[in-house]
């Protein structure tokens, strides 16, 4: 087999290297990497013992990547076999991909958060060299600031940034459709990688190596000492999930549960795991939107509600909240946030993910409260806890993806690839995190020390091992 071999190319393109297989010339990249060179993906023949380039279209994805990526090195095979080089092969991960067809380059240089991942689900990229998902989503999010100030970005996001609001409406019907669309998948398929609680939010690692069961265990107990519940008490859950939650506060602080859901599957399920806890009797499990709740509660918790509200409803969902408390009572709302300023959700995830989801900024947050004359008594903000929440999620669903392959098809199990992967590296290198408020209608309804919540969780995890 004759061997490969990489030579400078002189006179016409100084400071270029070719490499000549026995075909001829099939790779062309620059050494010093001008910008005006990686405007273009050049196809290169030796004719009469000179260099020509064929340069009849402009190659638009070329020109995104060399701009975009900076950190990390990422190989890309076009469609052809012509192959090109970009980043500096330092401080990030080195990832080789393969464009199957040549609509599929133009489609990503428009929208690459989507295309890319579209084009991934669809097999028309593939990812070399045994890499996965995760590795070509880690190279993004190392690079992501690049992405974002590239024009044609730039325009695209401006367009989201008008429309967000209309994206986000989630009306009632339209609410209880978008939040179906992720929550109404068979629930043996969350079972294959959640833990044993079936607890789909963010955990609380209290220590080093704690499993993610542990730590789902701890969420509740933190939740439940910040609640300040008495034996008794009737507390409203605005979007219940499995019932986890519902389940824990039951059984281990003695209080009455109406929980709500616009998720038949889940709510289904929810159930008949309250039955198999032996706490049935004192959970009111309901599918309704919680606009359309009555009643008044002692506390009201909701946690990884909000955001799927949709900022169009922030002011509606807090004026809810308010009408469920009684005098003197209060409320917490755990969600996702982001430390950046209002932005728009990205278009993989409201498409295939959330539709009508969107992560808001503290500052949205707060505003939203100002308008609704609410008190917000304490805000907790866990900034790496969701990292290791779905850090363990996507572990747990890579060693048991052929059943989730078998259980609901390959293309499926693609997009959760690309959604697990974006969602885990969204809180490493990203803006997003989880914040905890207490809110209420006065200003000392929540008490005024924190002290508070120290105490009540050493005394709720004394009674979990009395009980245990």
């Amino acid at each position: 087999m004759r061997q490969k071999q990489t030579f400078p190319i002189a006179g016409r393109l100084p400071g270029w290297v070719a490499t000549r297989h026995w075909e001829g010339i099939s790779e062309v990249r620059s050494l010093s990497a001008p910008r005006s060179a990686l405007m273009y993906r050049h196809r290169v023949v030796i004719l009469t013992g000179q260099v020509r380039r064929k340069r009849s279209t402009m190659r638009l994805l070329p020109n995104l990547l060399s701009r975009f990526v900076k950190n990390g090195r990422l190989t890309v095979i076009f469609e052809d076999g012509f192959r090109q080089v970009f980043g500096s092969g330092q401080d990030g991960p080195d990832v080789t991909i393969r464009l199957t067809d040549k609509a599929v380059e133009r489609e990503i240089f428009f929208n690459p958060e989507l295309k890319a991942a579209e084009a991934y689900m669809d097999g028309r990229l593939v990812i070399e060299n045994g890499g996965k998902a995760f590795d070509l989503l880690s190279l993004f999010s190392v690079n992501r600031t690049g992405l974002a100030a590239h024009p044609v970005q730039k325009a695209l996001r401006k367009v989201w940034r008008a429309l967000r609001r209309r994206q986000q409406n989630n009306k009632l019907g339209l609410a209880a459709k978008n939040v179906q669309h992720h929550y109404d998948i068979p629930t043996k398929f969350y079972e294959l990688w959640l833990d044993e609680t079936m607890t789909y939010s963010c955990a609380y690692y209290t220590a080093a190596g704690n499993s993610l069961q542990q730590a789902q265990i701890d969420k509740h107990r933190h939740i439940a000492a910040k609640l300040k519940l008495e034996p008794g008490m009737h507390v409203m859950e605005i979007g219940s999930g499995w019932g986890a939650l519902a389940i824990y506060l039951a059984k281990y602080c003695d209080v009455k549960v109406t929980a709500i859901n616009v998720s038949t599957e889940q709510l289904a399920a929810s159930r008949l795991r309250a039955i198999e806890a032996g706490v049935a009797h004192q959970i009111d499990f309901r599918e309704v939107d919680y606009r359309e709740v009555s009643g008044q509660f002692d506390r009201v918790v909701s946690i990884g509600m909000m955001e799927h509200v949709g900022v169009v409803h922030f002011d509606s969902y807090f004026t809810t909240i308010s009408r469920l408390l009684k005098e003197g009572g209060f409320a917490l709302v755990h969600a996702i946030g982001r430390m950046s300023p209002p932005g728009t959700t990205a278009p993989f995830i409201r498409k295939y993910i959330f539709p009508g989801g969107y992560v808001p900024a503290l500052s949205e947050v707060f505003a939203s409260l100002e308008r609704t004359g609410i008190w917000c008594a304490d805000c907790e903000n866990l900034r790496l806890h969701y990292y290791w929440t779905i850090h363990d999620w996507r572990l747990g669903y890579e060693a048991r993806r052929e059943e989730a392959i078998a259980m609901m098809g390959e293309r499926f199990c693609r997009m959760w690839d690309f959604y697990l992967a974006s969602a885990e590296l969204g809180f490493l290198n990203g803006s997003n995190f989880v914040y905890q408020i207490l809110i209420s209608t006065r200003r000392d309804d929540v008490p005024v020390i924190r002290d508070y919540i120290v105490e009540e969780e050493r005394r709720l995890l004394s009674s979990m091992q009395t009980r245990a």
